[in-house]
């Protein structure tokens, strides 16, 4: 599991800092989002310190329905107990309280711009993406008409050089020579690239190039869900390749099982037009359309009829 900042927490989802600027150092390391409900009619054994508290329209109101020295009791309760923020939704009014008390203990308290139900949904949306657990993978990741095509093999093999020309056919990078893959849940691998790699090729003899300066803004997206791993690898006379394509060799990250290819490189073969072409291919399986059985199928019919 990894850990953000509270600062990078308000920078990315546009939350406005009400108090408690000494707060924003603080790491957040839990995806899920406490709501004080309870807490506000002073019942705590539920409580879990560390998290974000949201406060909604509804919670505000039922806390002004108390007498103030229960609301005074209750809420510095909330802030002893170390939550790592207060986020307050669009249409409530904070109190001046919250602000004495997010001062008092170092803890920030942040103003939404959005309403309740939009405010969570996007916090834990954003939580559960920042803090998953990452897998680096050596790699180029290409979108190829929607299938998100992981390219992997030995260093030299021309994995990026694969990719710029996929790229200059119109298909869009993700990442190249460094992929982090997080499952978003089982069955559900998210590709991106780190930061620092972001948009950016290393191709042998000619060096760093930006995508997106080069090719233009639609040759470039952030992630993509991967569907498809392709490994290239030097042609060997002694290996079998599956020339039907009936074997499904499988690859397992994390708990999840995608397909994978593997595509045998040689001078004369257009690898670029390979790998689109293997894109292409799963996504026509994927929506039933699967040609090798299909053949197969066809042969069989005949060879009954010949018997017949």
């Amino acid at each position: 599991m990894g850990h953000i900042s509270v600062k990078d927490l308000a920078k990315d989802n546009n939350l406005k800092l009400l108090a408690g600027s000494k707060g924003l150092k603080e790491e957040i390391s839990d995806e899920n989002i406490q709501r004080p409900g309870l807490e506000f009619a002073g019942y705590f054994d539920y409580f879990e310190s560390g998290r974000i508290v949201l406060i909604g329209s509804k919670d505000f109101d039922f806390l002004s329905s108390l007498d103030e020295n229960t609301q005074r009791k209750n809420v510095e309760k909330i802030f002893s107990l170390k939550p790592r923020c207060l986020v307050f939704t669009k249409n409530v009014d904070v109190s001046n309280m919250f602000l004495e008390f997010a001062e008092k203990y170092n803890i920030c308290v942040f103003k939404s711009n959005l309403r309740t139900t939009q405010t969570s949904s996007k916090l834990f949306t954003y939580l559960q993406y920042k803090l998953a657990e990452r897998l680096s993978v050596h790699g180029t990741l290409i979108d190829i008409n929607g299938m998100g095509t992981l390219i992997i093999g030995k260093s030299g093999i021309g994995k990026s050089e694969t990719a710029l020309d996929l790229i200059k056919r119109g298909h869009q990078l993700i990442a190249d020579d460094l992929v982090e893959i997080i499952e978003h849940e089982p069955g559900n691998l998210i590709g991106t690239a780190p930061d620092i790699l972001k948009r950016y090729m290393e191709i042998r003899g000619i060096g760093i190039v930006d995508v997106v300066t080069m090719f233009g803004a639609a040759s470039y997206r952030d992630r993509k869900t991967i569907k498809l791993v392709v490994e290239l690898e030097n042609w060997d006379e002694e290996k079998y390749y599956d020339r039907l394509g009936l074997e499904n060799k499988k690859i397992k990250y994390f708990n999840t099982e995608i397909t994978k290819v593997t595509i045998p490189v040689l001078a004369g073969r257009s690898v670029s037009l390979l790998v689109e072409s293997a894109a292409m291919n799963e996504k026509l399986k994927i929506l039933g359309h699967f040609a090798a059985k299909e053949f197969i199928a066809k042969v069989d019919e005949k060879a009954l009829k010949g018997e017949e």
